[in-house]
């Protein structure tokens, strides 16, 4: 790999002594690619355009003493090199627009020139990877005599320089704003979520679990964290991305670790395999808790020690690869009924992170309603609307107890492509919505009484069941039908009394439920038994 300094010209250090008298003092830039050790590549040199003059006359030192050396000047200015604000203002916008190439460039970043100011800058956009590399810094070797200087402290309290504080929250809000796809979501509990992976995201690279329900946008918030962490050269690799529910048996060893031709029937050629085409990248195993045995145990020794062996394979292979697992089970009850391995769980347990399901995020469905007709819109190249009557409508349904939205976002978006696509002019008009409500509400609720029924028979027995009246029965049914849905006894009261509640200023919505089911000597445990 080539070896790529960047750093600060010292208009005083880098300009000491005269004609040939220079050579008899030292420079540190000049220093720096001289070293027997150190052959540096190509140097990046920024200087104030004031001190041109002497980044040429530095450069063509640098030329006679190591001339392998490139030298590229970057000219900048601030009106105050000790102005702490504009200082890192300016190394900060070189760094966004600087092209790095980690896979074949090292990186150094010296720190020796410079005001403090500037070099404490160079430290921080290292330390914050917006600078991929590590830190060097020169000195001079012994004199018998060294001239004192002045000292200047410098206030290291970021908080006090509204600038600085200001960038650094701005780039969080792009940040979590670009893993949330731009969507202004209003869940308080969410966007803290969002915010606690980005800071994850952007300072680990251990892997991230990412669980909740199946839609619950697992799959594209691991794509975006991906992009996040390639911006900030963390990796630089692809993403790649496999759902295990859709590999089996050797199928599934092939498709991750790859095998070598002729290891079993119909391998005709080398496979290579995913783990090795994310190498240096991110490999997303959705639903992970659909792999086998066996591949777990060989994916626990790849993350831990990053080779594996294909299959038929009598060599290893590496990988350096960074994990995201996506599960809608509950991989720590898989672990008991010993269908996922303990060791493996732990290993990628550190980073766990539960996406809510849309039910649970209602103040969220307006945005994300209007963020799919966008992408409807860039799709198909028509913009589709709602008349306000027809928007106000579906809202109320969409928020209501009534909607379960149990594909979560992909019902969301089927939703949305119906309508889009069935409006004419453009316009989404209440009875577009009046039909799409009765096909929810027909696809949430196909057997609600048969299943009730059934459930309600175990549960009571048949000579109980009997002896219950017509009219208590159908409610019976109804309330029994939303304790199967609910996640909670609490959840279950919500649901079925959330008209009435609203009239209440504290409503215990459980022991209301426990009251009633009591009534006919059910309770939640005896009904959740027979689920």
């Amino acid at each position: 790999m080539k070896t790529v300094v960047i750093g600060l010209l010292g208009v005083s250090l880098d300009a000491a002594g005269k004609a040939s008298s220079r050579w008899e003092k030292w420079r540190p830039t000049v220093s720096l690619c001289q070293q027997e050790d150190l052959v540096v590549h190509r140097l990046e040199l920024l200087h104030p355009a004031s001190a041109t003059n002497l980044a040429m006359a530095v450069a063509r030192d640098i030329a006679s003493v190591s001339p392998e050396t490139e030298i590229v000047r970057h000219p900048y200015e601030v009106d105050d090199p000790w102005d702490f604000a504009q200082v890192y203002g300016a190394l900060y916008e070189f760094a966004r627009s600087y092209r790095f190439d980690p896979d074949a460039e090292e990186y150094l970043i010296h720190i020796t020139t410079g005001t403090h100011v500037a070099q404490i800058c160079m430290f921080l956009l290292t330390e914050s990877r917006h600078f991929p590399g590590r830190l060097v810094q020169t000195s001079p070797g012994r004199m018998p005599h060294f001239v004192q200087g002045s000292a200047q402290i410098v206030d290291l309290d970021l908080s006090k320089y509204d600038a600085i504080a200001s960038r650094f929250r701005e780039e969080q809000k792009e940040a979590t704003s670009f893993l949330k796809s731009g969507i202004a979501t209003r869940n308080a509990s969410f966007n803290r979520l969002i915010e606690r992976i980005e800071q994850v995201a952007i300072h680990s690279r251990e892997p991230l679990l990412l669980t909740g329900p199946t839609g619950a946008g697992k799959s594209r918030l691991a794509k975006r964290i991906f992009e996040l962490k390639r911006a900030r050269h963390q990796v630089a690799g692809e993403f790649v991305e496999v759902n295990c529910a859709t590999i089996r048996g050797e199928g599934a060893m092939s498709a991750l670790f790859g095998h070598v031709k002729g290891s079993f029937t119909g391998a005709l050629r080398d496979r290579a395999g995913l783990l090795r085409a994310a190498n240096r990248g991110v490999l997303f195993l959705d639903e992970i808790g659909e792999l086998g045995l066996d591949e777990q145990a060989m994916l626990l020794r790849a993350l831990e020690e990053k080779v594996f062996l294909p299959l038929g394979a009598d060599r290893e292979v590496k990988s350096d690869f960074t994990l995201i697992a996506g599960t809608n089970r509950d991989l720590g009850e898989m672990v008991r009924e010993r269908r996922f391995r303990e060791d493996l769980l732990a290993r990628i347990n550190l980073w766990t992170f539960v996406l809510p399901g849309l039910r649970e995020r209602a103040e969220d469905l307006e945005p994300n309603l209007d963020f799919e007709l966008e992408q409807f819109a860039q799709k198909h190249g028509a913009i589709v609307r709602f008349n306000r009557e027809a928007r106000e409508k579906f809202l109320r349904f969409a928020t209501s107890a009534e909607a379960l939205w149990t594909g979560n976002f992909r019902d969301l978006n089927g939703v949305v492509v119906r309508m889009a696509t069935l409006a004419r002019g453009g316009r989404i008009t209440t009875e577009l919505v009046d039909e799409e409500i009765a096909r929810l509400r027909g696809e949430w609720h196909p057997r609600r009484g048969s299943l009730a029924t059934a459930l309600l028979a175990r549960c009571l027995g048949e000579e109980k069941l009997a002896a219950v009246d017509p009219f208590e029965r159908v409610q019976l049914e109804h309330v029994i039908d939303v304790m199967r849905r609910a996640r909670s006894l609490s959840d279950a009261g919500r649901l079925l009394f959330s008209a009435s509640r609203q009239q209440k200023r504290s409503a215990n919505d459980a022991d209301r439920l426990r009251k009633y089911l009591a009534r006919f000597g059910l309770d939640w445990k005896i009904v959740c038994e027979e689920m």
